[in-house]
């Protein structure tokens, strides 16, 4: 079990981290006054550098079976799953508020970078990340 945890953490790592480059993209500082981003930077930064390091830390406690580490791994993603479910709860704010992006005939649509997140892969993150969550606690708490 805890190598399929191994698995799930980290495609759910590379389906964030597209999240990550298509906010990244879309993301502009100077813009950012018509249509302000409602994710802060250092959140989308501290969930995307804990997740990220969480995976690490699994990954040296499959190797090495201590258990310091596992524990470590579920405080880690105790963590970052609060972290997402906040961008969650403010992404659907977005996505309720504003239209599809693009442009009009006569102006430019300004809208959160965030707005530009696929639905799919939203979706897929979060189910993946639940996946996680549930095989890493059951690894660590019911398994020998």
């Amino acid at each position: 079990m805890s190598t399929v945890a191994l698995v799930t953490w980290m495609a759910t790592v590379l389906v964030g981290l597209v999240l990550l480059i298509i906010w990244l993209m879309e993301y502009d500082r100077d813009f950012q006054t018509g249509a302000a981003t409602r994710l802060p930077v250092p959140v989308i930064s501290t969930h995307a550098l804990l997740g990220i390091g969480g995976l690490l830390v699994w990954a040296f406690y499959l190797v090495t079976d201590e258990d310091r580490l596992a524990q470590v791994s579920i405080g880690d993603l105790a963590v970052v799953a609060i972290l997402g479910l906040v961008m969650a709860m403010r992404w659907i704010g977005v996505y309720r508020q504003f239209t599809k992006p693009g442009f009009s005939q006569t102006r430019l649509v300004s809208v959160p970078p965030e707005r530009h997140f696929p639905r799919p892969v939203i979706v897929i993150h979060g189910l993946l990340a639940f996946a996680t969550i549930g095989i890493v606690a059951f690894t660590v708490f019911f398994s020998n």
